[in-house]
C-alpha cells in the first residue's frame, strides 16, 4: 500500500457516516473483495475506482453506501451470526449493497433467500454482477498495466461460464441445447440397439463373429458412427471444460465431472479391447465385459443435470441430506429385521404341515417386508394365516409412518436447494436477454 502516511498502521473506512478502523494486514485479506482491493491500489486514481472519495491526510476512505446494511454485512464476515436483511430496508436494496461489497445471495440465511427470490420474481428485477460493479469487472480495470493477461483472463472466464452456466449467455444456451440433443440421440440409439428387430437386422448383415464385435463395441453400422460422433462431442466438451477451469484439482473432484468420465471411458476401453482381441476366441470371453461397458453409457443421462435445474436440485438435496438418508435406511433395516423374523415364525415356524413355503427363511421374508413397507405389494408372496395377515397390515402401516418421518426433512431441504439454484440461475437471465436483443 503506497497511499497514506507511511507511519499509519491502520486505515479508516467511512461508510455512510459510520467509521471503521482496520489494520493494513487485515485489509489485505479482508473477506469483502471491494475492501481488500484497496490494498492493491497504487495511485489515488485507482482508489477512486474502488471508493467514492479519499482523504490522504487521515488515510480515510469514503463510501456513499447504506451504513446500516454495511454494519450487518461486517458482522457476518467477522463471524458474528448469519447474514440477514437489515430491518426496515428493502430486500432489493440490501442485495444491491451485498453485491457492491462482494457477496452473493447464497450468503443469506435461507428465509431471507426466499424473501429475496419472491421479491425479485414479483418485480421481474434480476441483478447482474457485472451491472452492479462486481469484483471481476473492477479487477479488470485495475489490471490495465497488463492488458494481454487481463484479456486472456476475461476470455477464460467467459469460456468457463459458457460451458458451466447454461443460462449465462446466448452462446451457452446454444451449447447446452446441442449437448442435450447429443445425449438424447445417444440414449435413443442405445435403447434401439436392444430391440429384437435391430438384432435380427444385424444378424442378416454380419456373421456371428461380426455380430459379437458389433454388440460388444463400436462397429461400422450407422449406430456405431452415431455413437462415435456423440463420444467425440462429449470428449471435446470435457477437455475444453478442463482447460478453462480455474482449479484443475477441484474440477476432477466434482461429481458431475466424474460421471462424465465414467460415461466416456467405457467407449475407449471397448475400442481398445476390440483392437487387441481381434476376431479370435478371446473376444467371446470378453464379450460380456464389453457389453457391460457399453451399457454404462446410460450414465450419459446424468449429464442432463448440467442443463436442468431439477436434476441439479436432486443431486444437491442428496448431498445435503445424507444423514436423513442414512436415518431412513436404518429405520427400514430395523423394521425389516423385526417383521421378517415374525412373519417367518407365523407363516412357517409354528405349523410345519401347513406352512407357507414362501417364508421358509428370514432372508426370504425380508423381500416381502420391503415391498410391503413401501406399499408396492407385488403379490408374488403373501401371508395365508390370520396372524400373518394381521402382521402384514401392521407392517404396511409401520412402513408409511417410518418412511414419512425422515422424508419431511428431505422435502424441506429439496425446496431450499431448488430456490437456491433457481436464484443462481435468475442472476444470468437479464444478461442473457440483453445479449439476445443486441
Amino acid at each position: 500500500m503506497t497511499l497514506g502516511r507511511g507511519g499509519m498502521a491502520s486505515v479508516v473506512l467511512n461508510v455512510g457516516g459510520a467509521r471503521y478502523s482496520l489494520s493494513r494486514e487485515l485489509l489485505k485479506d479482508f473477506p469483502l473483495s471491494r475492501v481488500s482491493r484497496l490494498h492493491g491500489c497504487r495511485s489515488e486514481r485507482d482508489v477512486l475506482e474502488v471508493c467514492d472519495d479519499y482523504d490522504r491526510e487521515r488515510n480515510e476512505y469514503f463510501f456513499d453506501r447504506h451504513s446500516e446494511a454495511f454494519g450487518f454485512i461486517l458482522l457476518y464476515v467477522r463471524g458474528h451470526g448469519k447474514l440477514r436483511f437489515a430491518p426496515r430496508m428493502c430486500e432489493l436494496s440490501f442485495y444491491n449493497e451485498m453485491v457492491y461489497w462482494g457477496l452473493e445471495g447464497a450468503h443469506l440465511e435461507y428465509c431471507c433467500q426466499r424473501r429475496l427470490d419472491d421479491r425479485m420474481s414479483d418485480t421481474y428485477t434480476f441483478y447482474s454482477a457485472d451491472e452492479l460493479g462486481a469484483p471481476g469487472r473492477e479487477e479488470a480495470r485495475t489490471a490495465r498495466g497488463s492488458e494481454p493477461a487481463a484479456a486472456k483472463k476475461r476470455w477464460l472466464e467467459r469460456m468457463r461460464r459458457t460451458f458451466e452456466e447454461p443460462t449465462s449467455s446466448l452462446a451457452a444456451q446454444i451449447l447446452a441445447t446441442v449437448s442435450v440433443v447429443f445425449v438424447i440421440v445417444s440414449m435413443v440409439v442405445l435403447c434401439a440397439s436392444t430391440l429384437p428387430d435391430w438384432r435380427a437386422a444385424a444378424v442378416d448383415n454380419h456373421s456371428l463373429e461380426e455380430q459379437s464385435r458389433y454388440t460388444a463395441g463400436p462397429g461400422r453400422e450407422p449406430s456405431g458412427i452415431i455413437e462415435a460422433i456423440c463420444i467425440g462431442w462429449f470428449t471435446a466438451e470435457c477437455i475444453v471444460r478442463f482447460i478453462v477451469s480455474k482449479n484443475k484439482c477441484e474440477f476432477v473432484k466434482r461429481p458431475l465431472n466424474i460421471i462424465d468420465l465414467l460415461a466416456i471411458t467405457p467407449y475407449y476401453i471397448s475400442v481398445l479391447m476390440t483392437v487387441f482381441t481381434g476376431e479370435n476366441s478371446q473376444l467371446q470371453r470378453a464379450g460380456v465385459t464389453l457389453r457391460v461397458l457399453r451399457m454404462m453409457r446410460i450414465f450419459w443421462v446424468i449429464k442432463l443435470a448440467r442443463h436442468f435445474i431439477g436434476l441439479q436440485t436432486l443431486g444437491l438435496t442428496l448431498k445435503r441430506c445424507y444423514r436423513e438418508m442414512v436415518m431412513l435406511l436404518v429405520f427400514i433395516c430395523v423394521a425389516m429385521a423385526i417383521f421378517s423374523a415374525l412373519s417367518q415364525l407365523l407363516e412357517h415356524g409354528l405349523d410345519l404341515e401347513t406352512s407357507n413355503k414362501d417364508y421358509a427363511s428370514i432372508p426370504a421374508a425380508c423381500w416381502w417386508v420391503i415391498i410391503s413397507m413401501t406399499t408396492v405389494g407385488y403379490g408374488d408372496m403373501y401371508p395365508i394365516t390370520v396372524p400373518g395377515r394381521i402382521l402384514g397390515g401392521v407392517c404396511v402401516v409401520s412402513g408409511i409412518v417410518l418412511l414419512a418421518l425422515p422424508i419431511t426433512f428431505i422435502y424441506h431441504s429439496f425446496v431450499q436447494c431448488y430456490h437456491e439454484l433457481k436464484f443462481r440461475s435468475a442472476r444470468y437471465s437479464r444478461s442473457l436477454s440483453t445479449e439476445f436483443l443486441n
